[in-house]
């Protein structure tokens, strides 16, 4: 029988081409690769030395590219005499280059070392006597000490060293390019790990650019790095962390970049930029250092003439400055002068970002009148507040309604006294210079705690005011329904109510709602998001609502105890005198709070900040100063427990004991008037009574009379 032939299995046949598929690709593979590049006359051994030997004719520009050495040794380019550029780049099995690897190669002007992630070392005096050398950069390597430039002995003018994306150097050491240059370089040092600039780092340079941008990780720049250097004319210190500039050497910057130098938060005195002619900064308060500065251009050609300036004067009204040349020289020493007439005239220094509407150039108290006001406001807050506490705390009567109510009110104006007491404390500290403490002040922690101060002040003082007013309303719309009355224990969680919202309100610009940093009196006033519009405005709706609801309560109030059988017109006069002063005061606190919101929440300021510190302090803290006197301090109750208070320690103990023996009696004697000459008074006479009694509190203003 004869054999039937195999059947094709489909499997079989698709892992044999399985199988092929990695010998396949191993003969592409030198295809797809870049292949390394080792050009006449150099010699790659793998993982060996380079060596260029010379001489070689016509040779000026020496590429190598995808090196396969791991080193290149000293003398590797002996004898090539007539190249003018040399490059390595992606190389990376390169790991070191050797001292004198660069060696006295008369003609080259530029060298690129780049994107070598491997090369972790440079040998000290591996670029050596290289006189006609413009251009060294190294960079994207893994050097781990920044590299020895020390013996190039250039004599080019505007020598560009540029060092970057070196993440593993950490200092800039001192002396580290004298002798590189005997004249005019340009550093560009980005994107490093730079940590510290030591002293003397620029010894022996005259520099006209420096530019230490997008080092991230630089902090500290010592006093002296420019000791021994001229300029820089430029300096590029952009997103950095350096927190203070060097005291020495800026005397030569005519252009200062520092954008997005968050951690530069002071500058140094502004007489140290005396040619400064640009600058460009992170923070609009800076600029304010600036302003109205005159800088003072110096003209080194003509710096040996004591006359100069007098010349300049002297000829300004001329219609141009050769006479002014003529006046100083002979014409023959201006034959062949190639110079500017428009040197006489007066530079500007440009400034940005610009200070804005919100940050204006001026100390906290913009007027010398607010600092001397500010502090007698806050400390007559401050005592008043913290006397009515002690008082009402220490008295051995029963703690009421009105009393708990009282100690809220006092407590939340105490909080507006010391708001007002830091804002005064900074200024003072801060006066002439605002300017250089400005960014410290408004986003460090003494501000957050200013804004949380005086917003959960205003606010908690606002919802108290408004808690005492309906009560003092309800007791005596209820005088006579005695199960109507408000109790201590209806009025702490009403209380603690208020001490939530008025936390919340304070806490949510520190969490992002708005926040403190915004102006220099740190109010809630940023509204670049719709949620912190929506929280300005309802701060603004809440004091609206309540200053509508205490106008009504007084009025109610007012006509709840007019009537002739009660009191004399008089007595009416003086209740509505007494309402209008209430009413007053609390409009004139609630006003510049509602002035602040709607400048804040439609970015429109309706007064300027300026102007805004005027009602700071003399209407918006007015409350703070006037409650405790308005609703305390000028009633007979808190004389008598003020007088109680002073007899334990062995004061006005004669005082004391008169208001003793008189008060109670005299304050019964007052409540029965309206009823004691009838003993089967009518319900209407005995309401009418009581309505007298109840509201002497208010015609006193007893807002924590005993009950």
């Amino acid at each position: 029988m004869g054999r039937r032939p195999a059947a094709t299995d489909p499997q079989c046949g698709s892992r044999a081409m399985g199988r092929r598929w990695p010998a396949l690709l191993l003969l592409l593979l030198p295809a797809v690769l870049p292949a390394a590049r080792c050009p006449q006359p150099c010699s790659c051994a793998a993982h060996g030395a380079l060596r260029c030997p010379g001489p070689l004719a016509g040779l000026f520009r020496l590429s190598l590219t995808y090196l396969p050495v791991k080193v290149i040794p000293p003398q590797a380019f002996r004898g090539l005499n007539e190249v003018m550029k040399i490059e390595i780049s992606q190389s990376d099995s390169l790991e070191r280059i050797e001292a004198n690897a660069f060696d006295s190669l008369l003609n080259l002007s530029e060298i690129l070392i780049q994107n070598t992630k491997n090369l972790v070392y440079i040998g000290p005096g591996a670029f050596t006597h290289l006189p006609r050398l413009k251009y060294l950069s190294i960079c994207n390597t893994g050097i781990q000490t920044f590299p020895d430039v020390t013996k190039i002995f250039s004599s080019e003018f505007n020598f560009i060293l540029e060092i970057c994306d070196n993440l593993y150097i950490t200092t800039i050491p001192g002396n580290a390019f004298q002798g590189m240059n005997n004249e005019s370089i340009t550093l560009k040092l980005y994107g490093n790990g730079f940590k510290e600039v030591q002293s003397h780092a620029f010894n022996g340079t005259t520099l006209i650019s420096l530019e230490l941008k997008e080092n991230v990780h630089l902090e500290k720049m010592h006093n002296e790095a420019f000791w021994g250097a001229s300029g820089p004319s430029v300096l590029d210190i952009s997103s950095t962390k350096l927190q203070a500039l060097p005291s020495y050497g800026l005397e030569s910057i005519q252009t200062l970049i520092a954008t997005s130098s968050y951690s530069l938060k002071k500058l140094p005195s502004r007489e140290k930029f005396t040619n400064l002619l640009d600058a460009t900064l992170t923070y609009p308060s800076h600029c304010c250092a600036f302003r109205n500065l005159p800088t003072k251009e110096q003209n080194f050609s003509f710096s040996i003439f004591e006359n100069f300036s007098k010349q300049c004067e002297s000829t300004a009204r001329k219609p141009n400055n050769e006479t002014l040349y003529s006046a100083i020289f002979a014409e023959s020493e201006l034959s062949g002068w190639d110079y500017d007439y428009g040197f006489c005239s007066p530079k500007t220094l440009r400034c940005a970002p610009e200070p804005d509407a919100f940050n204006p150039c001026e100390d906290i108290m913009g007027y010398d009148f607010l600092r001397v006001l500010i502090w007698l406001i806050n400390i007559l807050a401050i005592m008043g507040n913290l006397t009515v506490l002690l008082v009402l705390l220490t008295s051995h009567y029963k703690l009421t309604v009105p009393r708990f109510l009282m100690c809220n009110l006092s407590f939340a104006d105490f909080c507006m006294g010391l708001y007002l007491l830091l804002i005064a404390s900074v200024d003072s500290q801060t006066r002439g210079q605002y300017y250089n403490y400005a960014i410290d002040w408004q986003t460090g922690s003494g501000c957050s705690a200013a804004g949380f101060f005086t917003v959960f002040a205003s606010e908690l003082s606002v919802y108290t005011l408004t808690v005492i007013t309906l009560e003092r309303w309800h007791t005596i719309t209820y005088a006579v329904q005695l199960d109507q009355k408000l109790r201590l224990r209806h009025a702490i969680p009403i209380m603690l109510g208020g001490w939530l919202f008025s936390t919340l309100i304070a806490v949510l610009p520190l969490v992002g709602v708005s926040n403190y940093i915004k102006v220099s009196i740190c109010l809630p006033m940023d509204v670049e998001t719709t949620l912190s519009q929506v929280y300005v405005l309802t701060i603004l709706i809440f004091n609206v609502v309540a200053f509508i609801i205490i106008c009504a309560c007084y009025i109610k109030i007012y006509f709840a105890v007019q009537n002739p059988e009660l009191m004399a017109t008089n007595k009416d006069t003086k209740i509505a005198k007494k309402m209008a002063i209430l009413i007053f005061t609390d409009f004139t606190c609630m006003a510049p709070i509602s002035f602040f919101a709607i400048s804040a929440a439609f970015k429109v300021p309706l007064i300027t900040v300026t102007n805004s510190k005027v009602l700071l302090v003399l209407f918006y803290p007015i409350n703070s100063c006037a409650n405790p006197f308005l609703y305390a301090i000028f009633t007979k109750a808190f004389q008598r427990d003020f007088f109680l208070l002073l007899s334990k320690f062995g004061c006005c103990k004669h005082r004391a004991e008169l208001y003793r023996r008189k008060e109670f009696s005299a304050y019964n004697s007052k409540c029965k008037n309206g009823y004691t000459g009838s003993n089967k008074a009518s319900q209407s006479t005995l309401k009418l009574s009581t309505l007298h009694c109840q509201y002497s509190a208010v015609l006193d203003k007893t807002c924590y009379k005993m009950y």
